[in-house]
């Protein structure tokens, strides 16, 4: 359990804790101290953080439109929706179009939480959203609603009371909800940061706890406190910090994923090049010049091997971890000769001989490459271990092999025996299967071979067979 608690609970606290003690600290120290800045300085950097807004909505909002993803067009309307009450409150900002008005208040303190409610409804996995036409309607009607505020406010100063005061419980209860929103989104935005590794996944995590921070000052402070301009400042780069990576994802042609939703471990390895690396990119396409049926292989059991990791409850970073192993776990066979790696039949004792060396090999190219963790590199090395230690190339038994190297273990037979090749047939899943029970206990982790077998089940539209994740965590504690 300390190890899970480790791996899972205390890495996401430190991604989000590091990004706000900085910011929080600032307002702390600096926040109270009163300020008299006029009109203009207002207006400027506000300005600013609508242009942003505005063109990430529309960025998102084209082309969720061409691509019928509804996702995107609504995360856009999240944009569309800031940008919008951005524009209002600089626009009225007294003394630049209007007096002292209400609106500028209003439209301030509703920025974060309405465009923090509209992401984290964006970001539910269970919300299908493939008609896009009804969230144009709400685009346009969220848009019209607030331009109607904007123009009220205008010709009729007046006409909008200037709520909620600073630090009033309407104020207060509005920080709590929109901290939330911006909580929740900050968290899902850190999980995926920790499967990705991306810079830009992690920009949008510190742009996120930073929209989170410029709601504190937007309810608690008012126009003459300095932390109510920090805020604002705040503000500004939290939202090109998360709508540039928007931006980026949508220049590759990709959904961004921190605001759409989590990311799977089988969508990391599919999109292996964009996500894990040059370094993986470039062994798979070494592996693919010398053996197509050996790059085929790797992508199969690399994809079967995460699942089975997320059946299992595997932590983010440690899935990633699998994933990468997975899909180099047999690049050691680029030192085997084609005649023996391609041989048409039945290989004898000297041939199977130089095939067992290729988790050594693979280990030393991993080794001289660099970039690799333990972890990964050592399920390169231990892929063909089993819980008797009647496997190769160091005969480890189960108390040597961690959790991850029985699930390749796992998927790495069962994948190779359902495939065909050209000195036998591919066996049937149900026949794979039952050889892998046989063996389930001995050679294999039996978890991980029920683990394989829900999976499989419901593929097949099949009732799986419940895994006992709880009886899984121990094995996380192994090495």
């Amino acid at each position: 359990m300390p190890n899970f608690l480790r791996d899972r609970t205390v890495s996401l606290l430190l991604v989000l804790g590091g990004c706000a003690l900085g910011p929080a600290a600032l307002l702390h120290y600096l926040g109270p101290r009163e300020v008299h800045l006029g009109a203009q300085a207002h207006f400027l950097p506000i300005a600013v953080s609508a242009g942003l807004a505005a063109a990430a909505a529309v960025a998102l909002t084209v082309v969720g439109a061409r691509r019928m993803d509804g996702r995107a067009v609504l995360v856009g309307t999240a944009f569309s929706s800031m940008a919008a009450l951005l524009a209002v409150h600089g626009l009225t900002t007294p003394g630049l179009l209007a007096p002292d008005n209400g609106v500028v208040a209003f439209s301030g303190a509703a920025t974060l939480p309405v465009g923090g409610a509209v992401l984290s409804l964006a970001a539910i996995p269970a919300i299908k959203l493939r008609n896009v036409r009804p969230l144009m309607w709400l685009q346009g009607t969220l848009l019209l609603l607030i331009a109607g505020i904007g123009a009220a406010g205008i010709l009729a100063p007046g006409i909008v009371p200037g709520v909620p005061e600073p630090r009033s419980p309407a104020a207060l209860l509005l920080l709590a909800i929109g901290l939330a929103f911006f909580g929740t989104l900050a968290l899902r935005a850190a999980r995926t940061f920790l499967l990705t590794r991306r810079r830009a996944d992690l920009l949008v995590v510190v742009g996120t706890v930073l929209l989170g921070v410029a709601l504190i000052p937007a309810m608690v402070w008012n126009y003459h406190d300095l932390g109510w301009w920090i805020g604002h400042g705040f503000e500004l780069i939290g939202i090109g910090l998360v709508g540039a990576p928007v931006a980026l994802d949508l220049h590759r042609g990709a959904q961004s994923r921190p605001l759409a939703g989590d990311l799977r471990g089988t969508e990391l390895v599919r999109a292996a090049d964009g996500f894990l690396g040059p370094t993986v990119r470039a062994l798979l396409v070494r592996v693919a010049e010398k053996d197509a049926y050996t790059e085929k292989h790797i992508r199969a059991v690399a994809l079967r091997a995460v699942q089975v990791g997320e059946e299992l409850g595997l932590p983010r970073g440690r899935l990633r971890e699998l994933a990468i192993g997975a899909l180099v776990h047999d690049v050691g066979k680029l030192s085997v000769p084609d005649a023996i790696l391609q041989k048409p039949s039945s290989l004898d004792d000297r041939e199977f001989e130089v095939i067992r060396c290729h988790p050594e090999w693979g280990r030393r190219l991993v080794d001289e490459l660099g970039g690799f963790s333990p972890l990964a590199a050592r399920l390169v090395l231990d892929h063909h271990e089993r819980l008797d230690g009647s496997g190769y190339p160091r005969g480890l038994r189960a108390d040597e092999l961690d959790l991850e190297t029985r699930v390749l273990a796992v998927c790495d037979v069962f994948d190779a025996l359902i495939s065909q090749r050209v000195y036998r047939d591919a066996w049937t899943q149900t026949d794979a299967l039952a050889l892998l029970h046989r063996q389930s206990g001995t050679e294999f982790d039996p978890r991980c071979v029920a683990a394989l077998e829900c999976i499989l089940a419901r593929e097949h539209g099949a009732e799986p067979r419940p895994v006992d994740v709880v009886a899984a965590h121990p094995a996380l504690a192994l090495r």
